[in-house]
């Protein structure tokens, strides 16, 4: 079984990290360099940049936080955020992110899957997809969750696996920034139906609720932000209990030192 991943995100607007509930009330949360360095001497399995508002103000690439990153973090990192082209994603790949992630642009022209897939592999292409429940189902939202796109999120996650996305992150915007849990039940209706790793994101609190994304919910990996940033979980410490419940994750020789499972 593959080990599953542990991946605090970093929200970026105006070159700060910042967090909020459901997409809204943002507070600042630090120095995303000073963050990035934490979670890499804390062993993060990877780290995911989102620029939150790229999309909605039209700005352009952080190419400089890319470029930061890649010669200081010895873990792999995604940038997304106002990336609509394949040259986009050469220039964030070139930069030194290892994954680039699309959202807005990919809901606005599909193609750009297929084409960023093909070029650089589907390895580097994650598509982002923000959700909200609406009746039965979940609906898709753009422009840092300000859109809805009246797209179905099941139906958007099979289709853009089958352009060639690698990996999807999965947020919940109705459980984002509330830390009451992840939404189990789209976590896993769309882990069961591509073929991709799923990155469950939005409502981690407790060590319980990342326990369950990646049980009940499926997912291959968990995404999370305020409960790292702000010192309510380490991710030595919630690999520990997650290895203890008998899930695998990966653990570094001085975890096992320090006494780690």
């Amino acid at each position: 079984m593959l080990a599953k991943r542990i991946i605090p995100c970093l929200d970026i607007k105006e070159g700060r990290v910042v967090k909020g509930v459901s997409f809204v009330d943002l507070r600042d949360a630090g120095d995303p360099l000073e963050l990035a360095m934490r979670y890499n001497e804390q062993s993060a399995d990877e780290l995911v940049f989102l620029d939150i508002t790229a999309s909605h103000e039209n700005r352009g690439l952080t190419l400089e936080l890319a470029k930061r990153l890649a010669r200081v973090l010895f873990i792999p990192f995604t940038i997304g955020g106002g990336i609509a082209s394949v040259d986009d994603i050469h220039d964030i790949v070139t930069a030194g992110a290892d994954k680039v992630s699309v959202n807005t642009a990919a809901v606005i022209n599909p193609e750009l899957i297929s084409r960023s897939a093909e070029r650089f592999g589907s390895q580097c292409i994650v598509v982002a997809m923000d959700v909200k429940r609406e009746g039965d189902g979940w609906q898709v939202y753009t422009h840092g969750g300000r859109r809805p796109t009246g797209i179905d999120a099941i139906a958007w996650a099979q289709e853009v696996t089958r352009r060639g996305a690698g990996e999807i992150l999965l947020t919940s915007m109705d459980q984002d920034g509330r830390q009451t849990g992840f939404d189990l039940a789209i976590t896993a209706a769309i882990s069961e139906r591509v073929n991709v790793p799923v990155i469950a994101s939005g409502g981690g609190g407790t060590i319980e609720h990342f326990h369950q994304a990646l049980t009940t919910g499926k997912a291959d990996a968990v995404l999370a932000a305020s409960v790292f940033h702000y010192g309510q979980l380490t991710v030595p410490r919630l690999k520990q209990a997650l290895r203890e419940r008998g899930v695998p994750v990966r653990l570094t020789p001085e975890m096992e030192e320090i006494g780690l499972p």
